[in-house]
């Protein structure tokens, strides 16, 4: 049993979500389906109540809570990719599963779940500092997606 996981609230549709991200995602899987055992305020017995999965190898369970609290930006799964289609790939999963664009490489997935799809020259780049990050960070507020060849360029000056 894992010690610690991250719990992500829904209103109903935590499998659906735990399934979307298990075929979307590397070392991602739906784990556990747990039903109510009895009705209860606002659900029947046999109901998902949560579902315990992983996401690029975060131990998650998923809530169905009801629509009492909603997503917010304040959490959201970084994901780091390797280059532009792994990027896009990502990207154009969340997105066109339902999702939302953002800024700065950030969408949202149809349950209203904060991504952050980051290239690792991204991340490379804000580590280094100085006027490459500057650059780098400068290309990047002006994206949604993150366009790599604009950071790697970016990157050299």
């Amino acid at each position: 049993m894992v010690k610690n996981r991250i719990c992500v609230w829904y209103d109903k549709d935590a499998e659906a979500a735990a399934r979307f991200y298990a075929e979307t995602f590397p070392d991602s899987s739906v784990d556990g389906v747990h039903r109510a055992p009895s009705d209860y305020p606002s659900g029947k017995e046999g109901d998902v109540l949560t579902v315990e999965f992983t996401v690029a190898g975060v131990a998650c369970v998923g809530l169905n809570g009801g629509p009492v609290f909603k997503q917010s930006e304040a959490f959201s799964f970084q994901i780091t990719t390797e280059d532009q289609a792994e990027t896009d790939r990502l990207w154009n999963a969340i997105v066109g599963n339902g999702g939302q664009e953002s800024a700065c490489g950030w969408c949202k997935d149809r349950w209203g779940v904060s991504w952050q799809i980051t290239p690792r020259t991204l991340l490379e780049a804000m580590a280094a500092g100085g006027a490459e990050a500057k650059r780098a960070f400068d290309a990047m507020m002006e994206m949604g997606k993150i366009d790599v060849a604009r950071i790697e360029a970016a990157r050299r000056g």
